[in-house]
């Protein structure tokens, strides 16, 4: 766990750091939130979080959260949360870099385990 409490965290700098999609890093923690940056590019899968709302921050790119009866895009600059519960999918027709905000132990792909599944343990911090 990194604990870089006496200087500012540059998301350019972070995002740099890796080039892989769909794995979560964690940057910052705040009151039991974990705070992780993703790269995606193409379809994540269809999941949903029984216990959780989930924050998509969009900081380059464009991603599309699809819901089963209706779409939310989300340009750089722009936020949603999906409510606990909520199926979604995450799609990135091109590389999008993505802030996400959500309890520690967030199950990644909700409660579907396949290969594009992290485990929260395997989530590094950056």
């Amino acid at each position: 766990m990194s604990n870089e409490t006496d200087k500012a965290v540059s998301l350019d700098e972070k995002f740099a750091l890796f080039d892989d999609h769909w794995s979560p890093k964690v940057i910052a923690q705040c009151n039991g939130q974990l705070v992780k940056l993703a790269k995606g590019k193409g379809e994540l899968i269809w999941h949903k979080h029984d216990n959780e709302d989930e924050l998509f921050f969009v900081h380059k790119g464009r991603l599309t959260l699809k819901f089963r009866d209706r779409e939310i895009v989300l340009n750089p600059g722009e936020l949603f949360v999906v409510p606990r519960g909520v199926e979604h999918c995450p799609l990135a027709e091109e590389e999008t870099e993505i802030l996400l905000f959500e309890p520690a132990g967030t199950a990644h792909t909700g409660e579907h385990s396949t290969e594009q599944t992290v485990a929260s343990e395997d989530q590094p911090w950056i």
